[in-house]
């Protein structure tokens, strides 16, 4: 089973600033305090350039630490290669047990799979055009898009446009959580709801509720009209437990001839 997020570990969030916007840098680190404490805050770019403008009032702000790196060669980018040094030199440190990498870039790849080998968490968090290697690397991967909508939905002026960029749920998404639940299912086809979101996210990094207009994965699952959902007694809490079951799915009768 996916490692639980457990909120009380230290995290190093290294912020690739050539490549992510800074529009939602706020969104971002609230979203990267549900999954632990981000002691270590860097974010990587050549600072004598324009393009890095918008993120010098933001630094401050959010008490991230900049690294200047020069780009010695045209066409390499050095500031990947900065950030993998620093952290490979965090990880031997071990004053973390966690990294939140905040990339669209397929560059961070490998690295990502290297801190997971070594029982690091990893989180990824970057734009909707990321490349699916970064994002199955990762243990979540966090798409900035849904940062903004959430954004969006405080102002009702804009609900409605909020409302309208939201992915619409496939025939792929509902036969992987179908096939999720059976995976963990009881003899009566009922698998605990907690276990199921578990799973998801260990077969796809970027499965998020939010990416299709819900806060939470049970109201999903409500919408889609094909999974039985059912509230039982928790003895170690007054939050009822919440299982999920495939409908079951009836033959057709045959013909009287």
């Amino acid at each position: 089973m996916l490692k639980k997020m457990n909120t009380n570990i230290n995290l190093a969030v290294l912020i690739d600033g050539d490549n992510i916007p800074s529009a939602h840098v706020k969104e971002m680190m609230e979203e990267i305090t549900k999954y632990g404490n981000p002691t270590i805050k860097r974010i990587y770019g050549d600072w004598t350039k324009p393009n890095l403008t918008k993120w010098k009032n933001l630094l401050l702000e959010n008490a991230i630490t900049p690294i200047q790196q020069y780009g010695y060669t045209t066409g390499k980018n050095a500031t990947d290669s900065a950030m993998i040094i620093d952290a490979m030199d965090i990880l031997y440190s071990g004053k973390v047990n966690g990294f939140c990498l905040v990339s669209s870039d397929s560059d961070f790849t490998r690295l990502a799979t290297r801190l997971r080998e070594a029982g690091m968490q990893v989180i990824g968090i970057g734009e909707k055009k990321t490349p699916n290697p970064f994002i199955v690397a990762c243990d979540k991967f966090v798409y900035i898009e849904v940062l903004k909508k959430q954004t969006e939905k405080k102002d009702d002026d804009t609900i409605e446009s909020a409302k309208s960029s939201v992915d619409k749920i496939t025939r792929k998404e509902i036969n992987l959580i179908s096939t999720s639940i059976t995976d963990l299912s009881d003899e009566d086809g009922w698998a605990f709801l907690g276990d199921v979101g578990s799973l998801l996210q260990k077969k796809r990094p970027n499965f998020d509720s939010r990416n299709y207009g819900f806060d939470k994965l049970t109201p999903l699952i409500k919408s889609i009209g094909s999974f039985d959902l059912e509230q039982r007694e928790n003895p170690k809490s007054r939050h009822k437990l919440i299982f999920v079951k495939n409908k079951e799915r009836h033959a057709a009768k045959p013909r009287k001839k």
